[in-house]
């Protein structure tokens, strides 16, 4: 089990989390259940931020990557902590602003943005739009025009970089959906395109590697590329580079296959990415840019759990024994995707040794709804907690109402005492925008 002072075992045999028992905590809220750390997100975004101030001189901004996990209160966290969000999405966008937090604070992201999402960031002054198409380029300059202002952009590029991570999550690669390759002479193109813009301010580059990333030297090496790009488009075009976004992607502990990175540990990363610019600027005689990163795992992935009541317990002998949830592939789709894997507690009972070897499914009606598979647990019984650690990214914000389970809730924990920061889903909820028309009512005459 994870030994990161969030969670500890309590004199009952109960999982703790933030201080609070996992056992009461689903009878007071009910299972499936995702539980945030309030302090871990907080000591996580200043571990970040306090870095940027130490060794950067304060040059910069941490972005929070809010595809991770987006609800109105990690917005107002964020903007206590003092730090910027990155958004993905007009949803996204809509939630950080209700939330209250400043636009000039809001990067925008995407390989492609909707018009009305373009419209609305514009509208509400986010302080950078990061483009990755020219047609995107044209609708800022356009609607920028319009409002009778500039917009400031970043370009996303391809330093090339390979991080060593699931396919799925390599992002850098000259073969990729986002950004133009650096390699091929695309990025360049791109860059000459919007340098002719009259109404696009472009301020430098954009690069994200790949996800749950553990070598420093990854982001060594493509914050040392995109200064070598910044260096080639100042000798060319004459183009300084104000800002330089470098994007995330620090991974995260899952399972003992994963590496234990302490929340200090992270700075560690950052401080070497750092350096890599400070030296490179030096080298190349640039001027330090503006210095952005995006986390989003790191800050709230270790933070959260998921709970659940065990159901069925089914055993083929010779050949695997089943332990149901009452949750699913609805509220974690990461292992049905691609094979995610994941650390299990049986809350309930969580001093008690491992017994057996077991595979958590989930009640979706789909074979390849599983949470987790061969993982040891002390015998589970029907009506036990069971907690699935490492939960806080890309779990709620990929959750789904397949099979119209509902997406379950999400409680803040902080010092012992939880409250919702996402209410439950009800039945009304789920069948609010069902419609039946005319015609079709007609039938029933």
């Amino acid at each position: 089990m994870n030994t990161r002072e969030t969670l500890k075992v309590n004199e009952k045999g109960h999982l703790e989390i933030g201080g609070a028992d996992c056992v009461e905590l689903a009878r007071e809220f009910g299972t499936p259940l995702y539980v945030f750390d309030e302090a871990y997100i907080r000591r996580m975004m200043r571990v970040y931020r306090d870095t940027l101030e130490k060794e950067y001189a304060g040059n910069g901004l941490v972005l929070y990557a809010s595809k991770a996990f987006s609800c109105e209160a990690v917005y107002r966290i964020a903007r206590q902590e003092r730090i910027g969000v990155d958004v993905v999405s007009g949803g996204e966008l809509y939630t950080a602003l209700k939330a209250g937090f400043p636009a000039s604070k809001i990067y925008m992201h995407g390989n492609n943005k909707l018009d009305y999402e373009l419209e609305e960031a514009l509208d509400a002054g986010v302080g950078c739009i990061v483009a990755d198409a020219y047609a995107e380029i044209d609708k800022i300059d356009r609607e920028a025009k319009k409002r009778g202002r500039t917009q400031n952009i970043l370009l996303r590029i391809n330093p090339g970089v390979e991080a060593h991570t699931h396919a799925y999550i390599q992002t850098a690669k000259t073969d990729s959906k986002f950004g133009f390759s650096v390699a091929d002479g695309t990025a360049e193109k791109i860059t000459r395109y919007a340098l002719s813009k009259k109404h696009v301010n472009l301020r430098g580059f954009h690069c994200h590697i790949g996800s749950q990333i553990f070598e420093k030297q990854s982001f060594v090496l493509a914050a040392e590329k995109c200064m070598d790009f910044a260096a080639e488009m100042k000798e060319k075009l004459g183009f300084v580079t104000e800002e330089l976004n470098m994007g995330g992607g620090f991974g995260i502990w899952y399972t003992d296959e994963d590496k234990k990175i302490s929340p200090e540990g992270y700075g560690e990363y950052l401080e070497a990415l750092i350096s890599a610019v400070k030296a490179r600027a030096l080298e190349k005689g640039l001027k330090l840019p503006y210095l952005l990163v995006e986390p989003g795992r790191s800050i709230v992935g270790e933070a959260g759990i998921t709970l659940y009541t065990v159901g069925a317990v089914k055993e083929i002998p010779g050949v695997k024994k089943y332990v149901a949830i009452d949750g699913g592939m609805f509220d974690n789709p990461r292992y049905a995707l691609y094979q995610a894997k994941y650390t299990p507690v049986l809350a309930s009972r969580a001093g008690e040794a491992a017994a057996e070897l077991v595979s958590i499914a989930g009640k979706c009606c789909e074979s390849g709804d599983l949470i987790a598979v061969n993982v040891l647990l002390p015998k589970a019984e029907t009506g036990d907690i069971l907690a699935i650690l490492s939960t806080g990214a890309y779990n709620y914000s990929m959750a789904m109402n397949y099979n119209r389970n509902l997406i379950p809730p999400c409680v803040l924990v902080r010092e012992g005492k939880a409250d919702y920061i996402v209410r439950p889903q009800t039945y009304e909820d789920l069948t609010r925008n069902d419609v039946v028309p005319d015609f079709l009512a007609q039938t029933d005459k």
